[in-house]
C-alpha cells in the first residue's frame, strides 16, 4: 500500500475522530447553556429538586461536568440518561441500526435512481430525457418534510403502505419490516437521486468531450459502448466524491423525516432528548450522528483516494 495513501487514511480519520469531539461536546455546551435543565417539568419541591441536582452532578460548574463526561466517553461510557434512567449507550444502541438502515437503504435507492437517470441525461435528448431533468428539477425544489407529508398522504389515501403505528420496528419478516421502511426511505431517496442525477448529468457530458472518448468514437466505438463504459468511467470520479455530502444529507433528512414518520431511530431519539433536555442523551446522541458522518465522509474520501491517486498529495 502506497505510503502516501497511508498518510491520507490517518489524517482523514483523525479528522473524524476530531469532529466527533467536537460536535458532541458543542451539543453538550448548548443545552447545558439554555435554559432550565431536564428537572425543570418534573413536580418537586425546591429543596428535593436541588438534593437531585446534586445527586446527578448538574449543579456543578460546566467544565468539571464536562471533563468527567469526557473522561468517561473515551471509554465509550456517555452517562445516565436523566430522562430514561438508563445507560445512554444502551438507547444509541437500541435506536442507531434502525437510523442506519434507513440511511443505507435510502442512499442506495437514490443511487439506483440518479446514477442511470444522470447517464440518461447527459449523454441523449429527447422527451425522455427532459422528462427525467423536469423531475430531477422538481425534487430538488422540495425538501424531505414536504415530502414526507405528501408521501403519507399518499399512503392514507391508497392504504398500500402503513401511515402509524411506526414507533418500533414490527417483529415480523422483512417484507413487514420494508413495508414500513418504503416511506422514510423514499423520503430521503428522492431529493438525493435528483442531486446524483444533476451531477452524474454534468460528469457525463464532461466526459463524452474527453479526447480518450472522441478518439474511441472515432475508432467506430460504438454509441452505448462509449456511454456505458468510457463515458461512466470516467464520471465516476466526481459522484464518489459526492457521496461524502449524501451521508450528511442523509442524517439531515433522517432527522426530520424519522420524527413525522414516527421511524425509531437516532433522529427521533435526538429529538425526545432535546425537548426533556437530556444533558447526557443529547450529547450521546451528537456523537453517535458525528460518527456516522465521519465513517461517511472518511469511505467516500478513501474511496476518491483509490479513485484519483492525486488527491493523497499534500496541496
Amino acid at each position: 500500500m502506497p505510503r502516501a495513501f497511508v498518510r491520507f487514511a490517518v489524517r482523514r480519520t483523525l479528522l473524524a475522530a476530531l469532529t466527533v469531539l467536537l460536535v458532541s461536546s458543542a451539543a453538550m455546551a448548548l443545552v447545558r447553556l439554555a435554559p432550565g435543565d431536564a428537572l425543570s417539568d418534573f413536580e418537586m419541591s425546591l429543596e428535593a429538586a436541588a438534593a437531585e441536582r446534586e445527586r446527578l452532578g448538574l449543579d456543578a460548574p460546566f467544565l468539571t461536568q464536562y471533563a468527567a463526561w469526557l473522561g468517561r466517553a473515551i471509554r465509550l461510557d456517555f452517562g445516565q440518561s436523566l430522562k430514561y434512567r438508563r445507560p445512554v449507550q444502551d438507547l444509541i444502541g437500541e435506536r442507531v441500526g434502525n437510523t442506519v438502515l434507513l440511511g443505507a437503504s435510502a442512499l442506495l435507492l437514490a443511487t439506483l435512481i440518479g446514477l442511470p437517470a444522470g447517464i440518461l441525461t447527459g449523454s441523449r435528448r429527447g422527451p425522455l430525457a427532459s422528462l427525467a431533468r423536469g423531475v430531477s428539477f422538481a425534487l430538488l425544489s422540495i425538501p424531505p418534510l414536504v415530502t414526507s407529508f405528501v408521501l403519507l398522504l399518499f399512503a392514507a389515501a391508497t392504504g398500500l403502505f402503513p401511515v402509524g403505528g411506526m414507533g418500533a420496528l414490527p417483529g415480523g419478516g422483512s417484507i413487514e419490516v420494508a413495508r414500513y421502511l418504503a416511506l422514510p426511505c423514499l423520503a430521503i431517496a428522492l431529493p438525493m437521486a435528483a442531486v446524483i442525477e444533476r451531477l452524474q448529468s454534468e460528469a457525463v457530458r464532461d466526459a463524452l468531450a474527453d479526447p480518450s472518448v472522441r478518439a474511441a468514437r472515432a475508432r467506430g466505438c460504438s454509441r452505448a459502448r462509449l456511454v456505458w463504459r468510457h463515458a461512466r468511467r470516467l464520471s465516476l470520479k466526481p459522484v464518489i466524491a459526492l457521496y461524502g455530502v449524501l451521508v450528511g444529507t442523509v442524517l439531515s433528512g433522517s432527522f426530520v423525516v424519522e420524527i413525522v414518520m414516527a421511524w425509531p431511530g437516532l433522529g427521533a431519539l435526538t429529538y425526545e432528548a432535546l425537548v426533556a433536555r437530556d444533558l447526557y442523551l443529547v450529547a450521546g446522541c451528537a456523537a453517535a450522528g458525528a460518527l456516522c458522518l465521519s465513517a461517511g465522509v472518511l469511505a467516500s474520501d478513501l474511496a476518491l483516494a483509490v479513485a484519483d491517486p492525486r488527491v493523497t498529495e499534500p496541496s
